[in-house]
């Protein structure tokens, strides 16, 4: 009979259930599959609950909470007599009361046992036998044996002191103890998305979690706050910002805001050392402020390269973002026109394609474009696979006539999977107050309640299609041939095709640079995006964080309500920051992921899901298509 608790199965039910902790949640499966019992030592809100259910889930066996306290009597823990059911018929089976200890005992389950330095000393000796000898005694009712299934989780955290007591060393002796502590800054703002639906890289999240981190490293707070504390923050802010309109335009009023959500979620979660006489609230206004100022300071270094202000070429490197450029214009031409000198020769096309190029070229020069639409009607992957191979041509009539072909089976295929424009529309704020319908409101909270003296002061509103922003960033880092670059090209295609004039379209191929193919709102033709897609082949390490700065850079140029990237890749970054870091001013971030291998589709459902939007994985090119469309017509 197979062990319970098998690591492998346990490890693999978590991992997409509970942010971080994956050391923590190996410790655990290993010590439960090896029979022993488990005491987390470590702070409040570090998802020791949560972890400790889905491993409970992951195994199928039950789960029993317990909070420990001064009332957690024996009785309460192992069970007791019914006085009534005692008088009536004596000490029969039938009149014992089981408490959470026997069933778990008795069904093989999980117990949990919360703040266990709290419990009282003779409730802690009724877990010795239990642990020690797998058997429960209880009297005038008999010996319950353990299920093998049967184990003990404890929690305490080790640095409050009010309320509780030492644990014998009995009970230390029969338990494995794991230290557990707080999650990186990146899990926590996923901890707090996850929560909240508030999208991990909002400044609300952001500043709610740098500031809870801020108060476990002060020195004259004995505790700091957990991620409960960034939660409710991050809640509260939301919710002023509702009561509050203008916080959101004038920088005072904002820093009020957060300071009021903040002062009311984490005054009461911090302790002061008894050694200061500071209160929590200057403490937390101190930190606060400080966050706030170093963030004006890091937005102001990331102006874009050629504002007026900062002193860069368009091509320099973006504070934090490795040894990669951002090229635009000229210079992103420049490398278009020099990646298209690299050509394949007739007897490399023909060792690549085999009898399809012979269809496709029956001689120098040439290509059969019936053929080729043939081989689209049977395998559109395939043939586009072919026509981007053939438009890198040596063969310069080839070449062309490839190009030409390309273009237009390739924006044909993304017409074909183009979601009807369903006509979808909101109320939207209009730029020209006199048109469109007077919202009274919103024009006395801009005067702060005083009545307008001019159509300046007036706010109106009006019926309109959404305004979205998008930014397509292609993968071409790694080995790129003919598959992947018309994947990347039809891609290109789709994305523009989809948005038509409905959305504002940029267009950004990467590697260890980022090459804007189409800048935000200076509209190219799909047929010309597509043929600088099919000069670019396959070059160098993948620069994640980079794109997304370059899609921020781009995106931030555009005047409209949602700023939306869709990125093209196998999500693996292999140099810069890590990506999740450059999501700040980025409103969704969708993947379609180019490779199905396990890491690959990992970190790319994570990378979406950190930046709020959707992740899909597509094998087919027609597939692709529809994808795009949607992800970009919804």
């Amino acid at each position: 009979m197979a062990k319970p608790y098998d690591p492998p199965t346990l490890l693999g039910h978590v991992r997409h259930r509970v942010v971080g902790m994956t050391k923590e949640a190996e410790l655990i499966a290993v010590g439960l599959f090896a029979g022993r019992h488990v005491l987390l030592e470590g702070p409040p809100g570090t998802g020791k609950s949560t972890l400790l259910r889905e491993l409970a889930k992951g195994a199928h066996v039950p789960l029993r909470f317990v909070e420990g306290n001064a009332e957690l009597t024996p009785s309460r823990l192992v069970g007791h007599h019914d006085p009534a059911l005692v008088l009536a018929g004596g000490y029969t089976e039938d009149a014992f009361v089981p408490g959470p200890l026997a069933e778990v005992v008795r069904e093989g389950g999980l117990l949990y046992v919360e703040e266990l330095n709290r419990v009282p000393e003779e409730t802690l000796n009724v877990l010795i036998t239990a642990l020690a000898e797998g058997e429960l005694h209880i009297p005038r009712y008999g010996t319950i044996i353990a299920a093998p299934t049967f184990r003990l989780i404890a929690a305490m955290n080790p640095f409050d002191s009010i309320g509780t007591s030492r644990i014998g060393q009995a009970i230390y002796d029969r338990m494995c103890r794991i230290s557990v502590g707080y999650q990186d800054a990146v899990q926590e703002r996923a901890i707090v998305d996850q929560v909240t639906g508030v999208p991990y890289n909002h400044d609300d999240v952001e500043i709610a979690v740098d500031l809870a981190r801020a108060t476990r490293a002060h020195r004259d707070l004995r505790i700091g706050s957990s991620v409960r504390g960034a939660i409710d923050m991050t809640l509260l802010a939301q919710g002023l910002r509702l009561t509050r309109p203008r916080a959101s335009v004038v920088s005072e009023s904002m820093r009020e805001l957060y300071l009021d959500a903040a002062l009311t979620s984490m005054s009461g979660r911090v302790r002061v050392d008894e050694a200061s006489d500071r209160r929590p609230e200057e403490i937390l206004t101190e930190l606060l402020d400080a966050i706030l100022a170093e963030r004006a300071k890091d937005r102001s270094s990331e102006l874009p390269e050629d504002d007026p202000g900062k002193g860069k070429s368009p091509g320099a490197p973006p504070s934090g973002g490795g040894q990669g450029r951002i090229l635009e214009g000229d210079e992103a031409q420049k490398v278009v026109q020099e990646a298209s000198r690299r050509t394949m020769g007739r007897s490399e096309l023909q060792q690549r394609h085999r009898d399809r190029f012979e269809d496709a070229s029956p001689e120098l020069g040439s290509l059969d474009e019936q053929a080729i639409s043939d081989l689209a009607a049977e395998d559109p992957g395939a043939a586009a696979a072919l026509l981007a191979d053939l438009a890198n041509a040596t063969d310069v009539r080839l070449r062309a006539a490839a190009r030409k072909a390309a273009a237009r089976l390739f924006v044909q295929l993304a017409r074909t999977g183009t979601p009807p424009t369903r006509g979808v529309r909101r109320m939207i704020r209009s730029v020209d107050p006199l048109d469109g319908d007077l919202d009274l409101d919103a024009t006395l909270a801009r005067g702060d309640g005083r009545r307008p003296t001019s159509a300046d002061d007036l706010v109106s509103r009006r019926w309109g299609a959404r305004e979205r922003a998008i930014c397509l960033l292609i993968d071409r880092s790694g080995s790129m041939t003919g598959h992947q670059v018309a994947t990347a090209a039809v891609g290109a295609a789709s994305v523009l095709v989809a948005a038509g004039e409905r959305a504002d379209v940029s267009v950004i191929a990467f590697a260890r640079d980022a090459l804007v193919l189409s800048a935000q709102g200076r509209r190219r033709s799909p047929e010309d995006v597509v043929s600088d897609v099919l000069s670019l082949r396959g070059k160098g390490v993948t620069n994640l964080a980079l794109a997304l700065r370059a899609a921020r850079r781009q995106l931030g140029k555009a005047a409209a309500a949602e700023r939306v990237v869709v990125l093209l890749s196998d999500g693996l970054a292999t140099e810069g920051d890590d990506p999740r870091v450059a999501l700040r001013g980025i409103d969704r971030l969708h993947v379609v992921g180019t490779s199905d291998e396990a890491q690959s589709v990992d970190a790319g459902r994570a990378l979406a899901r950190q930046g709020g939007g959707r992740y899909r994985t597509c094998t087919s090119m027609t597939e692709l298509v529809k994808v795009l469309g949607s992800l970009v017509g919804d």
